[in-house]
């Protein structure tokens, strides 16, 4: 069975996880390569919570239902 990381660098894994190994160690590089998926999950809810909390106008003018919120009558 296929995991993923197996398409690069002939089935060996990650291809920067070599690199990550020679510089961190292998047991940081193999823990930061399961942590990716849920520190980008969580940075992509707080960006979302950021941008809900302070009605960041340059932002929410391109969600459909939000920018009505900002029209200005001309």
């Amino acid at each position: 069975m296929r995991r993923r990381g197996d398409f690069e660098a002939g089935g060996r894994g990650w291809a920067g996880s070599r690199m990550l190994s020679r510089l961190m160690g292998p047991r940081y590089a193999q823990l930061l390569q399961n942590w990716t998926p849920t520190l980008t999950t969580w940075g992509t809810v707080g960006a979302v919570g950021l941008v809900w909390a302070t009605d960041w106008r340059l932002i929410l003018d391109y969600v459909p239902y939000i920018n009505g919120k900002f029209k200005k009558d001309d």
